[in-house]
């Protein structure tokens, strides 16, 4: 089955086939073909409904020349491309406030591609291990007083998948530039270096390794497709050797500067979903083409072909189970305390608190003007009126539940 290059949008125009165009050719048939966990069929119904007549909308007309339009609701699934600018919008805003005047580090730390069969028979469990693990290597390089000695302020983003949707699990890790000390003064980061990273990645691999052991011992994991736990010993022992033989990936990027800096690089990774549909090119004779940047070879851009059923398997990869949460904060910013200890480090470095944010949320029109400067409530028939709701569309009750169907 073949998807156009282009289809309408709701306002008349032409737009570039999406995620969801693919998933309502072909979704119906993956359903019927694997066997896939409870939240992936759900993401793919979300995201197959997503600003249909299947959700529900309204009504909107010109009120100069009587033109009509239909707006459907979004399915707010956190796995659709399509929903997570207002989304990621509202995080940042709340997050404005959170923010130290000092730079911030950008770190990376990724799981080795042998743990990806464990991965997929157990993501809850390996992706809490990585954060764990992560976040108390974090902290440990905080606390030692050769490196900081206080207590530091991270917050963790959990990204699954490479450019290509193949399987590459790692935690994006942002962290001021400096601790709070027990005492109540701040240690400043040394300029341009926070921890070393070989250390880091030694220190990483270790507390996972042991982590997992703990997990075997316990029978807690199984492999992808697999419905025993992993009990052989000496596959296990063969899959921990082959963790501890080499060198374990950690990153760091260049410092930031100041806080507005930071909220734009936190924007392009709190709420960034595997694909976005502005990189798939077309989905014709079954064959799905996108765009991806082939790190390992000089960053350049290049354009992969998949079959449509592989290239949904993929995408399936990077669901997260339900209710994980993919973005957790350490130290200074952890839920319990974060308003005592953040109020303190403002104290030690002699800022002011900053204004809250206001309350009130902002309009969809207004909101859509500020982020990508377009006014959805201009008429694009005449230019002149205003698209005013004139009518609610309800949602077919009860709403499906099944897979996504071909058209």
């Amino acid at each position: 089955m073949s998807v156009h290059r282009h289809a309408e949008d709701a306002r008349g125009g032409t737009r570039r086939v999406e995620l969801a165009d693919i998933v309502r050719a072909h979704g119906a048939a993956l359903c019927a073909e694997h066997r896939l966990a409870a939240v992936q069929r759900r993401a793919l119904r979300a995201i197959a409904a997503c600003r249909t007549a299947a959700l529900g909308g309204q009504l909107a007309q010109c009120d100069a020349c009587g033109a009509q339009r239909y707006a459907y609701h979004s399915c707010r699934n956190r796995h659709c491309p399509k929903c997570q600018a207002l989304a990621r919008e509202r995080w940042l805003s709340a997050r404005r406030e959170e923010l130290l005047p000092v730079p911030y580090f950008h770190l990376v730390f990724t799981l080795p591609h042998e743990l990806n069969p464990l991965a997929q028979g157990n993501p809850a469990r390996l992706y809490a291990m990585l954060f764990d693990t992560v976040s108390a290597t974090l902290i440990e390089f905080g606390a030692n007083p050769r490196w900081l000695g206080g207590e530091i302020a991270a917050t963790l983003v959990l990204h699954t998948w490479g450019q290509n949707l193949n399987q590459h699990v790692h935690l994006h890790c942002l962290i001021a530039a400096g601790a709070l000390h027990a005492a109540g003064h701040w240690i400043h980061a040394r300029r341009g270096f926070l921890f070393p990273v070989q250390a880091l990645s030694r220190v990483f691999r270790g507390k996972f390794i042991a982590v997992l052991e703990h997990a075997f011992g316990a029978g807690r994991l199984t492999l992808a497709h697999a419905t025993e736990p992993l009990a052989d010993p000496r596959e296990r022992q063969r899959l921990t050797a082959a963790l501890r033989a080499h060198d374990w990936v950690v990153y760091a990027k260049r410092p930031f500067g100041g806080p507005e800096q930071v909220l734009d690089y936190l924007g392009r990774y709190t709420h960034r979903v595997a694909l976005s549909n502005d990189r798939i090119l077309s989905c014709e004779d079954d064959q799905v083409r996108f765009r991806y940047r082939d790190y390992s070879h000089g960053n350049r851009r290049k354009v992969m072909s998949l079959h449509a059923a592989e290239f949904l398997r993929r995408f399936l990869l990077h669901v997260l189970p339900k209710r994980f949460m993919r973005i957790r904060h350490y130290g200074l910013l952890a839920n319990r305390t974060k308003h005592a200890k953040l109020a303190a480090a403002r104290t030690a470095l002699a800022v002011p608190t900053p204004a809250p944010a206001p309350k009130h949320s902002e309009s969809l029109a207004a909101f859509w003007l500020r982020i990508a400067n377009v006014d959805i409530e201009d008429c694009v028939h005449c230019h002149r009126g205003r698209m005013r709701i004139v009518d609610s569309i309800a949602a077919p009750s009860p709403r499906p539940h099944s897979p996504p169907r071909p058209p």
